[in-house]
Formats: C-alpha cells, structure tokens, sequence
C-alpha cells in the first residue's frame, strides 16, 4: 500500500513530499523514500511542512505532506486550512494507529486521552473536501484513489489517515502498477451556456465604457488564458483584484493595475468604480479585498463569474456553466471598446520615483521596493508575506513569466517562509524573492534551515520595523510591538557551515544596493538572506489607508435588537 501511494503522488506530478517524521508515519515514510520518483523533504515542524505543500501546489498544481497522528495532524491543520481558503490542492497524509486498535478501549500516546480516535477526524472535515481513514486494506486501494482524484477535482486539500502497520502488507489491490488517473472533467450546460452568453453579451455590447476584472478564482477554473482572450478580443481595460496578482500578464496593452477600492494602484479604481459594466471573473469580495466594505461597485452594473456559475446584474443567474467556456464563447459576440482603456490612457500619469536617500540616510521602504523592482526578470519569483509587504509587492510591476504569489484570503503570518520553501523546491529554476516581515519570520524561522538542506537560492529580505506594523495600522498596542532578534545571526547559526548561504544588514541604500549585487553576483547560488532596518512607522500610504477602513469595519458596533 505504501508503494502505491508513493506511485500515485508521482502519477499527479509530485516529486517532493514535505514531512515530519513521528512513530505512527514512519513505515510509510520507509515506501515514500523508496519510490525512486519522490523525494522526501523532512520539515522542521509541521505546520511549515504543510504551508510547503500550500507553495509547492501554486507552482505545480498539487502539493502534499506526511505528518503523525493528531499532535502532527492538529499542528498541520492551520495551514491545510488556508489551502482549503485558497483553493489548492494539498494530499494531507497522516500516520494512523494500529488497525487492531481501533474500536477497542484502549488510550494512545499523542491523543487526548480518550479512547475516541476520531478527534483529529472531526477537526479536517472542515478543512478538508475528502476524508479517508484506511484501517483495512480491503478498501485502502479505494479509499486512497478517490481522495486523491477528489482532491484534483474539486482543487482543495484532502485527509488521508493510514494505520502504522498497514504500508508494508501486500495484498491483491496493490499487485500491479497503479493505472494513471482518467479524471472525467466537469462539463458545461450548452443550453445555459447560450443562454448567459447572450444575455451577457447584450448587457455588455450596450455599455459605454465596460471593464475587465480578473479575480482569484481564474486560477481554480483554469481560465487565466481564456480571460486574456477576451481581454484582446475585447479592447476592454483590464485590472485585477489583489489577491489574482500574477494570474493575469501585466505586460497586457489593456492592463490597467491592481483594483483595491480605495488603495488600488494609480487610477484603476476611477476606471473601473466609473465604468457601466464591470465583468468581474472569479472575485472573492471580503472585508479585505473590499477595503472594509467600502469600494463603489454596484451590483447592477456587474457581471460576476464564478468557477461553475454566471450572474448577471441582480439576476439571471446560470448554473453549470464552466467559466472557461463561458469566456471562450463570450469571446465571440462582444464588439470591440477600448473607451475605458483610452479613458485610463488620457488620465494616466506615470509613478514618481522615490526621493534618493543622502548617503547615511536611513533606508526607506519605498527605496527598497524600487531596488526590488529592478531585480525582476522572467526567471523570478515574488512571495509577499501577510503585512506590508502585500501593498508594496502589489505595486512591483512583474514582467512576463514572472511568478507572484500571496495568501489574501486566509492571511496567516509567517506562512511564507514555508510557502517559499514548497514554491522553491517546485520551480528550482526560478530564483525566489520572498518579502517577509520580522513578526511573521518569528512564527516560522526555523525552515530556514530545510531552504539550505534543499540547497535553495532564494533571496529572503526580512524587514525589521520591530513590529506587527499591518496590525498597529489597524488598532495600536503595546502587543504589536516585538522583541527584536539579530536575524543575521539567527541565519548564520541555523547555517553552521552546512549549505551555500550568504546573509547581510542592510541600514543605507548604498548597502542595499552593494547587498543586491552581491546576491545576483558572486553569491547568485546561494540562499542570500538579507535584513533590511527601516523605521517602525515606514508604511506604504496604501497601508495607511487600508488599515483605518478594516479599523472602522472591525468596529462596528452591534446592531440595535
């Protein structure tokens, strides 16, 4: 069984499982390292083993992890937890207990005491859209193939617990090699389908100046190309939400910016907030997306895309109609208006540039993105961890090929250092850019250590404002603030000489510019970990904004019974 398994995650394109090894994984862990295909990633905890998973699936289209059962399984359930919030597909595998020991009266290590084993269970069936205990090989074959083909079905985790003695017992299921998935893909009502396309059609052919709006979704419903399709058919301008940086081309002739209500970039809230249909594919509208519930859209004017589903103003809505079919067809009956795009074009004024710092001047955010900025290229990769670094990696303009990546909708600090290392590890051939705070790199530090075991080249700028700086823009206190650490040196000893890492501190632009260099340079193969000091209260304005409208959003008062 522990082979087929292994076989099954090499079959949907995973060649590197990230794990944590505890007694009741680690027979199966024995059949994971065997499968020649696979390459066992061993994580410093768990809960950065399945943020890993969370990274690597962005870049490959499914990730997945190994952890023990209920003290791995509950440390891992947060991040599996934002796969489900993100919509990725993440193989969750859990060493279970011994078949012989389930319904007995016996109490277990590494549980809660009681002889119930269904605790860990009952806490994935939230996060989770398939759960598989395999405690009998009768059905283990079963119960193991629909998980996993669920999991790429449905583009979200699942929950595979598998008893401790059960991986290395043969049985007739498991004599042959494992026949690849044939997943029967989802179709589309071609009744409806001809139905929403021509009401949309007329609702968009009569508007003056309609605009595009890629959202998150699109990565879901697999429609990034056919949005850009409609995108040049269409003439219309382009933007896309925050959390769908990246899954739209930038280098577009249509592309307008990020639309983020009041903290869009420059001038693509007053195109699209101004247009007379708006065709959002694939949003998520949340209380950050919304900029606390305070962008100007009216949904009589929107046509909203869902992966499988298609609302048009305050009604129709037709179900059962893939989004990727439903652009493709659109495609074919919109006239060409470019009015909205010429509209930004009049309007549009280029960025300033950041004043240049005096040569002992402290360093500024702004200058650092600038610096950042330059460093882009087809061959790179930016991670935006939870914070700052959301609104100031959302202005970097990404050239073509240029991967992005953030985690809007769940927004757990300190996910990207394990995201990094599962991105790193799927795309070896891009240099990762991680951009992370000092008081999300403090939640998960440690697998650091697995970049340079992995032998990674990813370039880390911790930014040390000695604080939760996101959330004292939203409601101040002394909890936001941290106890600094000396970062470099944290780097250095988790580095004790084994691996190619290179760490600086950077307080001048000067050294900035000298650290990059070096990074790109001599140092371009190996993991370059650079701490940049900037002043506490140095925020993007976009941060600013943001923070005081989710503060008015949080505080609410009740509503009057």
């Amino acid at each position: 069984m522990g082979r087929h398994l292994a076989r099954r995650l090499v079959q949907i394109g995973v060649t590197d499982v990230f794990s944590v090894p505890g007694d009741f994984n680690l027979a199966l862990l024995d059949h994971l390292i065997a499968e020649p295909g696979l390459n066992l990633v061993g994580c410093c905890n768990e809960l950065n083993a399945g943020y890993a998973a969370d990274g690597y699936a962005r870049a490959r289209g499914v990730g997945a992890c190994v952890v023990t059962f209920t003290v791995g399984g509950l440390s891992v359930i947060n991040a599996i937890a934002g796969a489900y919030s993100e919509n990725l597909p993440v193989v969750c595998i859990v060493g279970g207990p011994n078949s012989n020991d389930y319904g007995t009266n016996r109490i277990l290590h590494h549980t809660i005491g009681l002889p119930d084993f269904s605790q860990e269970l009952r806490c994935f069936q939230t996060v989770t859209c398939f759960q598989a205990v395999v405690n009998n090989l009768e059905d283990a074959h079963e119960l193991i193939d629909t998980a996993i083909s669920t999991a790429l079905k449905e583009s979200k985790p699942v929950y595979i617990s598998i008893s401790c003695n059960l991986p290395a017992i043969p049985h007739p299921t498991f004599s042959h090699e494992p026949v690849p998935f044939a997943l029967s893909p989802k179709s589309t009502n071609l009744m409806g389908l001809e139905a929403a396309v021509e009401a949309a059609a007329e609702f968009l052919n009569k508007a003056v100046k309609p605009v595009m709006v890629g959202g998150p979704k699109l990565r879901v419903a697999k429609a990034c190309d056919a949005f850009v399709e409609l995108a040049d058919a269409s003439g219309y301008a382009v933007a896309v939400m925050p959390s769908a940086k990246g899954l739209v081309p930038e280098h577009h002739p249509h592309f307008i910016g990020t639309y983020w209500g009041a903290v869009s970039t420059a001038f693509c809230a007053e195109i699209v907030e101004s247009a007379d249909a708006y065709l959002f594919a694939g949003p998520i509208f949340n209380d950050y997306s919304s900029v606390g519930y305070s962008h100007l859209l009216k949904k009589e004017k929107a046509i909203i895309l869902q992966p499988d589903r298609v609302v048009i103003g305050n009604g129709p809505s037709y179900g059962c109609i893939l989004m990727k079919d439903f652009l493709k067809a659109l495609t074919k009956r919109l006239k060409q208006n470019p009015t909205a795009y010429e509209n930004y074009h009049r309007i549009y004024v280029p960025d300033g540039h950041p004043l240049k710092c005096e040569p002992k001047e402290p360093l500024r955010v702004n200058v650092l993105f600038k610096h950042i900025q330059d460093m882009l290229s087809s061959e790179s990769a930016v991670i935006a961890e939870t914070g700052d670094s959301w609104f100031n990696c959302q202005k970097l303009k990404l050239p073509r090929g240029c991967g992005y990546e953030f985690q809007m909708q769940y927004g757990s600090i300190g996910w990207s250092v394990g995201a990094s290392l599962g991105y790193a590890q799927a795309v070896p051939e891009k240099r990762l850019i991680a951009c992370i705070g000092d008081g999300s790199f403090q939640v998960t530090a440690q697998d650091v250590s697995t970049m340079l075991r992995c032998g990674q080249k990813t370039i880390i700028f911790l930014i040390n404002n000695g604080g939760y700086t996101i959330e004292v823009e939203i409601h101040d206190g002394p909890y936001n603030v941290i106890k600094n650490w000396n970062y470099t040196g944290l780097v250095e000893a988790i580095h004790n000489g084994e691996g190619k890492c290179w760490t600086a501190k950077v307080l001048y632009e000067q050294e900035l510019i000298e650290a990059i260099q070096t990074a790109t340079g001599p140092k371009k193969d190996c993991l370059c970990f650079i701490e940049v000091i900037v002043h506490k209260d140095d925020t993007s304005k976009e941060l600013l904004e943001w923070g005081s409208r989710v503060s008015d959003a949080n505080s609410r008062p009740p509503n009057p019974q």
